[in-house]
């Protein structure tokens, strides 16, 4: 017989399903919201186990049954951080869906958590090659699957040539919010801004 593999050994032992340690969602989620408070807290850099654990409520060995290393469990945050709530907009048009995707991706990146977390692991990526490729790859999938299920749904109403070349098309949706947001990391955005980039990104894409 197994034991759960979270349970404090003050606890009296309970039966559960033969095989593997069950390990908790609780314990996994708490474990995770305690990266993003150490993440934002300290950076990655002073960033650890131990921290995290104490953060969480548990024991290290509880985060080593999920994460063999503070690497693994933070490239499992960027994951989290890439598809933060991010919907595949349904409008039924180009300039409504990149609208929609542009207030929800702005308010995941100004969110006070992430918009601590992201540029420190930028800084990060600068100095490990293993943390580039990460982000680059979770981000690609996050926000970039998105856009690209939204380039596809205006090719099929006959908004936009359904020849265009997709990497620029994706820059041109991805880019600029980034920029303003994550590289200038401006405190506030204009008025009107996000509908005005929603309209310009809508008209290049039509161009091309």
């Amino acid at each position: 017989m197994t034991t759960n593999a979270d349970e404090p050994q003050t606890r009296p032992r309970r039966r559960t399903p033969a095989g593997a340690a069950v390990l908790r969602e609780d314990v996994t989620e708490a474990i995770r919201a305690a990266v993003f408070e150490e993440l934002a807290a300290v950076g990655y850099a002073r960033m650890s186990i131990e921290g995290i654990a104490r953060r969480a409520g548990v024991g290290k060995t509880a985060v080593y049954r999920r994460w063999r290393s503070k690497l693994h469990l933070v490239l499992d945050v960027v994951s989290a951080i890439a598809v933060m709530g991010l919907p595949t907009p349904d409008t039924g048009s180009l300039e409504g869906d990149l609208r929609l995707l542009y207030e929800v991706t702005s308010r995941a990146l100004r969110h006070p958590v992430a918009s601590q977390i992201i540029p420190d692991l930028q800084a990060e990526a600068a100095r490990n090659p293993e943390i580039a490729e990460a982000m680059q790859k979770t981000l690609r999938e996050g926000q970039e699957g998105v856009a690209l299920k939204i380039i596809v749904a205006a090719a099929q109403r006959g908004e936009i040539n359904g020849h265009l070349d997709e990497d620029l098309a994706l820059d041109l949706i991805s880019g600029p919010l980034y920029w303003r947001s994550v590289v200038i990391r401006s405190p506030k955005l204009p008025k009107d801004y996000l509908a005005a980039l929603a309209r310009a990104t809508a008209e290049a894409l039509k161009a091309l």
